[in-house]
Formats: C-alpha cells, structure tokens, sequence
C-alpha cells in the first residue's frame, strides 16, 4: 500500500470523538497519518490515528463492543434502571479490564474491583456521594490497589492522563512534574521534549529536562527576569 501523508495536521487536543478525548499528540503510523494519545471514559489509554477518530472508526479503546454486548443481555427493567447510564459504563469497563488477564495494567497485575462493588447498586451509592459527575473519571489513588471505596476518587480526564503508570516524573528545583508540563512550562510542544528523552534512561532523561527548563528553551518570555 502507498504511504499516505496528511498535510497541515491540525492540533487535536482536548477534543471528543465517542468515548474518546483526545490528550496529546503521538507522532505518525505507517501511512503517514498523525496518531493521538486518547483517554476514553472507562480509564484506559489508547493511540489512535486522527483519520480513524474524524471518519467515526474508533470511537473507545475497545470497551464500547463489550457494552454493546452487555446492553444485548441486560433486562430493559433491570432492578437499578441504570444500565444505558455513563456510570453503569464506569463500573462494567472497569470490571471487565480487572477480570482481563491478558490486560497488562490491570488484571494481569492482579488489581481487583472488591466485593461490595461487585453489585451495580453499591458502586452507584458511593459514586453519588463521593463527588461523581459526567466529566470526570474513575482514579485509583494507590495505583498497585484495587477499585474500592478507600483508594479511589474522581478527577477530570486530563488529570488522569497525566497520573498514569506510563507518565514520566521529572523533578527541577524541587518541583516534580510530568513531561507534558514542563513541556508547557518551556513554551514547548510535547512531542518535541517528548523525542528528546524518548529511550533514554531515567537519569539521562532528568539531565535533559533540566537543561531545558533552566535554559529557557522555547520560552517566550525569559525564564529568570531579571530586576529593572
């Protein structure tokens, strides 16, 4: 097949497709196509192709064929009425990545939903009295823990995206923060600091950032002003 380039990309960020929003660029696949980072609604990450997310060929990191077949077995008056909600969304996707061996961030790390949220109900209880809404998703506060009361809260996706196992940690005057924000931080895109540390060791990757941060690379304006 030929390879395809698509010429001036547009920045994705921040936007929605189905499930998905889009957090970051990725870089490019075979064809040419620019790929993004996207955080769909039941927590997982996936990199997509912008094509596939405007034509309407990807709409969740998977977990929407599950809920579809869900739905197919689901009573219409089921007991808590709830199950075409977003939050039965939540709780179905976040047992089915748990009970997944092959999920290597899940269940095959050995991270559990508990007994009590293993009924619709209880999980639904807790999510209205714990500050869920909409825009916000599920986040284990202990990442090596399970999904129950005591380790989770709800934080908005980008928060999310930023938290997650994958995300790099980078400390500079005493300031630790993910690539993405320091990038900000520079006047840099992410991919561009991004490329740089990419399969370099963590102490080689810290060396890095911090040029970068204490030269002011990017910066449009000085990173250290100096007194009139």
């Amino acid at each position: 097949m030929p390879r395809i380039y698509e010429p001036n990309c547009k920045d994705m960020t921040g936007k929605k497709f189905g499930r998905l929003t889009v957090i970051s660029r990725a870089g490019r696949n075979k064809y040419g196509y620019a790929t993004w980072n996207c955080l769909c609604d039941c927590g997982n990450t996936v990199v997509v192709s912008g094509k596939s997310l405007r034509d309407g060929n990807t709409k969740s990191c998977g977990c929407l064929n599950i809920d579809v077949a869900t739905d197919r077995i689901v009573s219409f008056n089921y007991k808590h009425g709830g199950s075409h909600s977003k939050l039965f969304h939540v709780w179905s996707s976040m047992k089915a990545r748990c009970n997944d061996q092959n999920n290597r961030d899940y269940g095959a790390r050995g991270i559990r939903v508990c007994d009590e949220w293993k009924d619709f109900e209880n999980f639904r209880d807790w999510a209205e009295t714990n500050g869920y809404s909409e825009d916000l998703t599920i986040e284990r506060l202990d990442f090596n823990g399970n999904y129950e009361p005591s380790n989770c809260t709800w934080i908005p996706p980008k928060e999310q995206a930023k938290n997650r196992r994958s995300s790099r940690k980078f400390i500079v005057d005493g300031e630790t923060r993910c690539i993405s924000d320091w990038s900000e931080f520079v006047g840099l895109e992410k991919s561009t600091l991004g490329k740089l540390i990419e399969r370099k060791s963590q102490e080689e990757a810290q060396r890095l950032v911090e040029e970068y941060v204490r030269r002011g690379h990017g910066v449009r304006k000085p990173y250290r002003r100096k007194s009139a």
